[in-house]
């Protein structure tokens, strides 16, 4: 029995050694921003009027984060003779970082608040919205930057 003690110290002492090593290494890089890219196709006629939308909603929506200090910029990208099946549009909104489950809740509270809608009736209207666009997916990225 004192064989395995003294065994799991040993390697909890290995362990800790090689952590410090490690940890005194530089890294070549910093976790920067998060990114969030949703694809969108837009229906047949539909352009003008979702583009009307993202100027109302999607602008208002980004901005109030801004204000509020966890989305750093939005952008909305075309893409220039999409293939099938790629999308129309990409929507990218970059973020200070990773947000908790509590954060999140407490954002969305306050953005419930500003906007005087509740998810509920944000979730019906997004339905309602299917007339003009389709979303083709989201991707979540992090930016590494170099030193």
């Amino acid at each position: 029995m004192k064989f395995v003690n003294a065994l799991k110290l040993a390697s909890a002492a290995a362990l800790l050694l090689l952590g410090t090593s490690a940890q005194a290494q530089s890294s070549s890089y910093t976790p920067g921003t998060v990114w969030t890219f949703t694809n969108v196709q837009i229906e047949p006629g539909q352009f003008e009027s979702y583009m009307d939308f993202l100027d109302r909603e999607y602008k208002k929506s980004n901005d109030f984060g801004m204000k509020e200090g966890y989305v750093v910029s939005y952008h909305v990208f075309q893409v220039n003779n999409a293939r099938a099946g790629e999308p129309d549009l990409i929507l990218a909104v970059e973020a200070k970082d990773y947000v908790s489950n509590a954060q999140q809740l407490e954002m969305q509270k306050r953005y419930e608040a500003f906007m005087a809608k509740d998810n509920r009736k944000m979730t019906a209207e997004s339905g309602e919205r299917k007339v003009m666009r389709k979303f083709l997916g989201t991707m979540e990225l992090q930016e590494l930057k170099l030193k």
